[in-house]
């Protein structure tokens, strides 16, 4: 797995492991054994949804344990001329002609639709590290690139706005 995280995805994940263990899977106990004393387990609809929702809570908690355990912790401080991560970086494609904005992220936090993308993506990739100005080249794959410029940089210090993505 070996995932990219920063200090802070690890403690938004440990938060959630925390309220999981602590209240959620409380909660979900509760329910299971709410629905059991309902009577006859096999035509029981309610005991097998409580069932399901316990084990997916608990899915959850082993996969982001997993995700901690195997990280590579990474800086998210960047120069202050420069692309780093949670920054939100106004881009020019030279073959569109459009301008977009895109803030850098780590791979747990990509969400594409809110224009969050990973550092690991091959825009990413290109950005990190470079100034305003700056013509780069991003790689897709080997038979396919394409240019940006770098129009502006805003360096963002809080990034509660991101949620760390369920599965």
């Amino acid at each position: 797995m070996h995932d990219k995280l920063t200090a802070s995805d690890i403690k938004k994940m440990e938060d959630e492991i925390e309220y999981r263990k602590l209240e959620l899977r409380k909660e979900l106990i509760q329910d299971v054994k709410d629905a059991r004393a309902q009577g006859d387990l096999s035509e029981n609809f309610e005991y097998y949804a409580a069932k399901r929702e316990k084990n997916r809570n608990e899915s959850r908690i082993r996969f982001l344990e997993r995700m901690i355990k195997t990280a590579e912790v990474i800086e998210d401080s960047s120069k202050e001329d420069e692309v780093g991560m949670n920054d939100r970086v106004e881009v020019y494609f030279e073959e569109d002609g459009l301008v977009e904005s895109y803030r850098i992220v780590t791979t747990v936090r990509v969400n594409s639709l809110n224009r969050l993308i990973s550092i690991e993506s091959p825009l990413g990739k290109a950005l990190i590290g470079k100034k305003v100005g700056d013509r780069v080249e991003v790689q897709v794959n080997p038979s396919y690139s394409y240019f940006i410029i770098i129009k502006n940089i805003e360096k963002i210090d809080d990034d509660s706005e991101d949620k760390i993505r369920s599965y």
